[in-house]
């Protein structure tokens, strides 16, 4: 994202300010995202659509000039190395490129095993709190 972007609020918003075609991208990814974990919350963080669980911060994404950033944290890499070889990455980040389709169905998999992991640490620290 450029550093003279506007500020977004809602992931709509943010949506909305991509040509159509990226548009349709970045709601495809949404409802992978809301299917995989319906109890999710939507919210703006970072400047990108994040999903948030029990007050944790899930995944997010966000769209750029080649590629769709997508961001589940170091463990949803680390766990997916395989499958996610065949893309740029960092420590907790991957590039989809736009030329190529968007494996929607790995992305659902790491929003559940990352959904799997934030419900763990929900639980731990209502247990330190006991």
């Amino acid at each position: 994202m450029e550093s003279n972007a506007a500020v977004y609020t809602t992931t709509d918003e943010y949506i909305s300010m991509f040509p159509p075609e990226i548009q349709t991208l970045l709601q495809k990814v949404r409802a992978v995202i809301k299917e995989a974990e319906p109890d999710a919350a939507e919210k703006i963080s970072y400047q990108m659509p994040t999903f948030a669980l029990h007050g944790i911060n899930l995944v997010h994404f966000a769209a750029f000039k080649q590629h769709i950033g997508f961001y589940p944290g170091a463990n949803g890499i680390a766990v997916f190395k395989d499958e996610l070889a065949a893309y740029k990455g960092a420590k907790g980040s991957v590039q989809f490129p736009l030329d190529k389709p968007i494996p929607y169905e790995l992305i659902g998999r790491i929003v559940k095993f990352r959904a799997a992991e934030n419900r763990e640490l929900a639980t731990a620290k209502k247990a330190k709190k006991s």
